[in-house]
């Protein structure tokens, strides 16, 4: 199988640099246009399947790639929903650090895949919630194409969860906003094609820079 792991474009909280979790927060101008190109990447590209999260940001990201690839819907995962940060949601990092410094000591630790959000979920809560998908997704036929468009965390988990990493190498993988990491799976075995690809989104204006978060 050729999985496309596919980040959504750039939502107000990216923008601004605090955190975002399960807010179902729109894309922004921006993101849309991010989103028109990563959908402009797949043209052209066989697709079977399309899997994203039920969070605006991630089918809004996803319907442009439905559209170039001309034939499959959009199938909605719930196991795709980006990590619960709970009482962290739109927090800058210096106010989660000052009102959250026990859960931060654990986050910046060997700990930190148990290390979980104030009233929220933990990276292996996420792991243990996408592997039943992770399962299914290995049975696919070596020729399918397949896109799972989702969020930062859960895309960071599923590249430790496919590599056989340890969740604690999340840190490792950069996936920024909007952008395309290929793996060829076959079965257990996983090669990376391509990580965190945003060739696509060269011709975009970037005249105000952006965070990814």
């Amino acid at each position: 199988m050729n999985l496309y792991l596919v980040r959504h474009g750039e939502t107000a909280n990216n923008r601004d640099g605090v955190g975002i979790g399960r807010l179902d927060e729109p894309l922004t101008a921006f993101g849309a246009e991010q989103a028109v190109a990563v959908g402009e990447r797949f043209a052209g590209l066989k697709l079977d399947r399309v899997f994203a999260s039920p969070l605006r940001r991630a089918l809004e990201t996803a319907r442009p790639i439905v559209a170039a690839a001309g034939r499959p819907a959009i199938e909605v995962r719930n196991e795709l929903i980006e990590l619960d940060v709970g009482l962290t949601e739109g927090m800058a990092f210096p106010v989660v650090r000052a009102r959250f410094p026990d859960f931060v000591a654990k986050w910046a630790s060997s700990e930190v895949a148990t290390a979980v959000m104030p009233g929220g979920e933990s990276l292996t809560d996420v792991a243990l919630r996408v592997a039943p998908l992770l399962a299914e997704l290995r049975e696919f036929p070596a020729e399918a194409g397949v896109a799972l468009v989702s969020h930062n965390f859960v895309l960071k988990v599923l590249l430790c969860s496919f590599l056989g990493a340890e969740l604690s190498a999340f840190r490792t993988f950069e996936v920024g906003l909007a952008s395309v990491s290929t793996l060829f799976v076959r079965g257990a075995r996983t090669n990376v094609a391509g990580l965190n690809d945003t060739c696509h989104l060269a011709g975009l204006n970037l005249d105000h820079p952006r965070r990814s978060v």
